[in-house]
C-alpha cells in the first residue's frame, strides 16, 4: 500500500515539473531536483523506498545508454587526430590542476580524483533541452564521453584501492576492468566485420518496417545484457548502459527514428525520476550549516576553476571565449560521479563526515547552479541575436 501511495506522489511530482518548469524558466532538471528536496523535506515523500532507489539507478543508466546513442564514432574518426589531441591537452591540464590544488592547499588525496571527475548526465540533460545545434555542446559531449571512460577507471582504480588495500586483489580488479574494455573495443570490430560481409543481417534485426516494435526490444534486450555482464563481473553498469547506446547507434543507424524514441522513453520516465531521486538524497538542513555549505561552494569553485583553465588551454582557438567558457560550465556538473567517488571515500574512511556532506552538497550545487547558469546565458544569447 505504501508503495502505490509513494508512486502516486512520484506521479504528481513528474506532471507538474515541466508545467513549474516553463512557468519559473528553471531547467526542468533543477526543477526536478529540488522538487524531489523539498518533497523530502516537506514530509511530501519519505525516504528510504528501497523500489523507488532501484528505479532510480535503473533511470541513470539509462541516461547512460541514451549518452551512448549519441555517440557517432564514423563522424568522430574523420576528425580523430585533432579531437584526440586537444582531449589530452585538456585532460592532462585539468588533472595536473587538480594535483596542484591538492599540494597547494594540502588536501586530501580523494580531492586528486573528485576535483577532473566527469560526469555525462547533466551534460546529456543539457542537450535535451538545448539540443547540439552549438558548437560548444558538441565539444561538451566530446570531452564528456573521454571523460566519462576516464572518470569510470579512476572510480573502479579508486574503489579497488579503497576495499583491497594493495593486495593482490587490486591488481586482479584493475586487470579484470581493463581486459573488459579491451573485449568491448574487439568486440566492435568483429561486429562491424560481420555486417561488413552480410549488411542484410542490420534490416533483419532491426527491420524498416518494424510493426512490431522489435527495435526498442532489441534495443532494451542489449542495455540490459551489457548491464547485467558488468554487474556479474563486479564492474559500474554504467560502463554496459554506455556501450549499449553506442552499439545501437553505429551499428542500425539505418534506423533514424530509433534515438528519438528512446529518447522520449527515457525523459519521459526513468530519467525524471532519477533527478527527483537525487532531489531526495540532499537534506536541506545542510545548506544552512555555514561550514558544510562554504566548504561545498569552495570545491564547486576548483571544479569551475580547473575545468575553464584547461578549456582555454585546448580549446579557445576553437571556440572563442564564450563558447570556451561555456564549455567549462557544461563540464562541470560531474553530479552523479562526485556523489560516487564520495560515499566510496566516506565508506573507506578516507574522508570525515563534514567532508562527506560537503562534496555530496557540492555535486548538487553543481546541477542546479550551472544547469541555471548555463540556460540564463543561452537565453542572453538568442536575444542578442534577434536584436
Amino acid at each position: 500500500m505504501e508503495n502505490y501511495i509513494l508512486f502516486t506522489k512520484l506521479a504528481l511530482l513528474l506532471i507538474s515539473s515541466p508545467i513549474i518548469s516553463q512557468i519559473s524558466r528553471l531547467p526542468i532538471v533543477v526543477v526536478e531536483i529540488l522538487l524531489g528536496s523539498i518533497a523530502v523535506w516537506i514530509g511530501f515523500i519519505d525516504l528510504g523506498n528501497d523500489i523507488f532507489a532501484k528505479i532510480a539507478k535503473i533511470g541513470f543508466f539509462y541516461l547512460m545508454f541514451l549518452a551512448g546513442l549519441e555517440i557517432d564514432l564514423k563522424k568522430y574518426a574523420k576528425h580523430k587526430n585533432n579531437l584526440l589531441n586537444k582531449a589530452i591537452i585538456y585532460f592532462t591540464t585539468l588533472y595536473t590542476l587538480s594535483f596542484l590544488l591538492y599540494l597547494t592547499f594540502n588536501l586530501n588525496p580523494v580531492y586528486i580524483v573528485a576535483i577532473p571527475i566527469v560526469s555525462l548526465g547533466m551534460i546529456m540533460a543539457l542537450i535535451n533541452e538545448h539540443g547540439k545545434e552549438h558548437k560548444w555542446i558538441e565539444v561538451v559531449l566530446i570531452v564528456g564521453v573521454i571523460g566519462e571512460i576516464i572518470s569510470i577507471s579512476a572510480i573502479v582504480i579508486f574503489e579497488s584501492y579503497v576495499h583491497y588495500g594493495l593486495k593482490m586483489e587490486l591488481y586482479l580488479h584493475v586487470l579484470i576492468f581493463f581486459g573488459v574494455l579491451f573485449a568491448i573495443y574487439y568486440s566492435f570490430k568483429f561486429v562491424n566485420l560481420i555486417f561488413w560481409w552480410y549488411p542484410e543481417l542490420k534490416k533483419m534485426i532491426m527491420p524498416d518496417d518494424d510493426s512490431k516494435v522489435q527495435s526498442i526490444r532489441i534495443s532494451v534486450a542489449l542495455f540490459i545484457v551489457l548491464t547485467s555482464i558488468m554487474n556479474f563481473l563486479n564492474i559500474d553498469m554504467v560502463l554496459g548502459a554506455f556501450f549499449a547506446g553506442i552499439f545501437i547507434a553505429n551499428f542500425f543507424e539505418h534506423k533514424t527514428d530509433l534515438p528519438q524514441t528512446l529518447h522520449k522513453i527515457g525523459f519521459g520516465f526513468l530519467v525524471p525520476l532519477f533527478f527527483i531521486y537525487v532531489g531526495t538524497t540532499l537534506d536541506l538542513n545542510l545548506i544552512f550549516s555555514v561550514e558544510i555549505l562554504s566548504n561545498a561552494l569552495l570545491i564547486l569553485l576548483a571544479l569551475v576553476f580547473v575545468r575553464t583553465v584547461s578549456s582555454f588551454v585546448a580549446y579557445s582557438s576553437y571556440l572563442g571565449a564564450k563558447g570556451t567558457f561555456l564549455l567549462a560550465l557544461g563540464d562541470s556538473m560531474p553530479l552523479t560521479f562526485l556523489i560516487a567517488i564520495a560515499t566510496i571515500a566516506y565508506g573507506g574512511k578516507q574522508i570525515s563526515q563534514n567532508e562527506y556532506l560537503s562534496f555530496i552538497v557540492a555535486g548538487m550545487l553543481s546541477g542546479i547552479i550551472i544547469m541555471s547558469l548555463l540556460k540564463f546565458i543561452i537565453h542572453l544569447t538568442k536575444e542578442k541575436e534577434v536584436q
